[in-house]
């Protein structure tokens, strides 16, 4: 029987924020390494069929990560993900928007930032994501290319990958 972790998507149009929270059945360490790790990420951070693809990251302050979501026609979409702060197993936050492939920014599709709040619940972990965008448009161009959708099965994928690492 699966348990029911908790999975909360709120919308704030008011501030452009969307506020995820999400409960993995797995310890803290292990979810800190899952949304660290590349070769953790590459496994769960796109919706299936598609795949993530790493080319770099350096997970540290003022580091990034430049990764690709592969569809199954081998489509590519590349992400930046720059890292602002970290506190190890605690908090990290950065700005992550569009690119190509050299992880040059593209202007015209949103860019966001994201605070990622891990908080230790014994035998699971509770992650709290704050996403804010510069405008509504943003935030609703981003909600409007299916990111709630994506978002939930990218997080499903994540707990079939904490099943095999815990």
């Amino acid at each position: 029987m699966k348990n029911a972790l908790l999975m909360d998507f709120i919308v704030d149009k008011a501030t452009h924020s969307i506020t995820v929270k999400r409960e993995f059945a797995a310890q803290l360490p292990l979810v800190w390494d899952a949304f660290t790790k590349s070769e953790i990420l590459d496994q769960w951070w796109a919706p299936k069929p598609w795949k993530a693809r790493t080319k770099t990251m350096d997970f540290r302050e003022g580091g990034h990560w430049l990764y690709a979501m592969i569809g199954p026609e081998g489509e590519e979409h590349w992400g930046l993900t720059s890292y602002r702060t970290i506190q190890p197993q605690e908090r990290f936050s950065g700005t992550d928007g569009f690119s190509d492939a050299e992880g040059n920014i593209n202007p015209e599709l949103p860019q966001s930032k994201w605070t990622n709040n891990f908080q230790d619940n014994g035998d699971a972990t509770l992650v709290t994501i704050l996403i804010t965008y510069n405008d509504l448009a943003q935030l609703e161009a981003t909600i409007q290319m299916g990111f709630k959708e994506g978002l939930t099965m990218a997080m499903e994928g994540l707990d079939e990958v904490l099943a095999t690492l815990s």
